[in-house]
């Protein structure tokens, strides 16, 4: 994690969001706390020259609407035509007939090399099990998701991470484990989104996306761990983690 955060630093490469309208800011805090160069451009007109000057693309489903999704399929094939990472935050997956709709559309259009989610978000695009979401709130365990993850990596060929108690980072055959973090960060919206963020900053840099969504996986533990030791309140949270996300970012000692 810590070589991969220095290239993060030392490159700061340019990270293409097409995301949501609740986390935009955090997203950005937090890309710009490791390092990364935040970019949020959502038109049609210009996503395709956005992502060509891009070393990653993040798209997040969480706030649909018809021009959006249009975008969000323009910018996945520039960027799979460019060989831009493409990582990819199936919110709320399963909750309604339009969002599955738009995720089946767009994971066509062209294969993430990343998705990131929770484990009824991961069953969900996966079309195993048939649970619901509750709004972007998981109702299935990380653990419980597993066998849909690898489905869906041998499928599309994509390193899945679910996000939960543990986290597990699915690819092909291989799964990999993280254990940190806190529940505390279950009471601050867009953590998972902010996850989904930092997987497409730890991707512009390592091409083994399979280590680089457990470097960004763990990062995001170690920094709400330390955020933890800070406060224990969800707003004083929300702060200190991206405080955190800086700390540990220019912390000299290995870690």
């Amino acid at each position: 994690m810590k070589e991969l955060l220095l290239k993060i630093s030392e490159k700061s490469p340019l990270v293409h969001n097409i995301t949501n309208f609740v986390v935009m800011n955090n997203t950005a805090n937090a890309l710009l706390a490791i390092g990364a160069s935040p970019v949020m451009a959502h038109a049609t007109e210009e996503v395709e020259e956005m992502v060509a000057i891009s070393s990653a693309l993040v798209i997040n489903v969480g706030t649909l609407s018809p021009r959006w999704v249009d975008a969000m399929e323009v910018a996945m094939v520039r960027a799979k035509k460019l060989g831009v990472p493409i990582v990819y935050d199936p919110v709320g997956a399963g909750a309604t007939s339009y969002r599955n709709q738009v995720n089946a559309r767009l994971l066509q259009a062209a294969a993430p090399d990343v998705i990131r989610g929770n484990g009824s978000e991961i069953m969900a695009l996966a079309q195993s099990g048939g649970i619901k979401t509750k709004g972007v709130d998981s109702t299935a365990s990380s653990d419980s998701a597993i066998n849909a993850a690898r489905i869906l990596s041998e499928q599309l060929g994509s390193v899945v991470v679910i996000s939960g108690q543990t986290d597990y980072i699915v690819s092909g055959g291989c799964t990999l484990e993280n254990k940190f973090g806190t529940p505390l960060m279950t009471a601050v919206t867009g953590m998972g989104c902010t996850a989904t963020a930092i997987c497409g900053a730890f991707a512009a840099v390592e091409r083994d996306f399979a280590r680089a969504a457990q470097a960004a996986m763990e990062l995001m533990g170690r920094a709400g761990e330390a955020a933890l030791a800070k406060t224990n309140s969800p707003a004083s949270f929300q702060i200190a983690f991206i405080d955190s996300l800086y700390e540990l970012r220019t912390e000299k000692d290995d870690f």
